[in-house]
């Protein structure tokens, strides 16, 4: 992942999302692009999204680029592959999908089973600001799986879970 700098993460969080996170060939047609960013823009604009570039989730990469990268690479190899998901659902789920809004490296604030706990906390969170449908509640509390015990049961969560996955390696 591309580190940023202050004025690049202002820039970022502006909804300028795309052209800093990834290189021109991994980017999907310009139609698909903005089908994205129009999702994105949804999640950003009525939440406190954007405060979660405040915390570190792996490495030197924030929660909110974090998110942004599975969201994206999710809806990506969804429109590469020619899978039938839900795009809307798939995109704000993975947006959500680690919306706790603290910082886990503080293991003295009882943040210890982080890894265990954090899903439920980023669904209780994301459940307060916006209305969630069935497919986001599922994919936002089994993200995690095998450390939660039960699998995601649709097509986006087990997408979202993969990818993050992926990303979380990478980071």
């Amino acid at each position: 992942m591309i580190r940023f700098k202050n004025e690049e993460r202002n820039k970022l969080l502006k909804c300028k999302v795309l052209e800093k996170v990834l290189p021109n060939e991994y980017q999907m047609i310009d139609e698909k692009n903005k089908e994205f960013k129009k999702y994105l823009a949804d999640v950003a604009s009525c939440s406190t999204f954007r405060t979660t570039h405040q915390y570190v989730q792996h490495g030197n990469t924030s929660v909110l680029l974090h998110s942004i990268a599975v969201a994206y690479y999710s809806y990506y190899l969804s429109w590469y592959f020619h899978l039938n998901f839900r795009e809307r659902e798939l995109v704000r789920g993975a947006l959500l999908h680690d919306y706790f809004l603290y910082d886990w490296h503080n293991s003295g604030e009882g943040h210890t089973f982080h890894a265990f706990t954090h899903a439920r906390d980023a669904f209780v969170n994301a459940q307060k600001e916006f209305e969630l449908s069935r497919i986001e509640r599922e994919v936002i509390k089994k993200h995690m799986f095998p450390l939660t015990p039960v699998p995601p049961l649709c097509r986006e969560g087990l997408m979202v879970c993969l990818v993050d996955k992926g990303c979380s390696l990478y980071e």
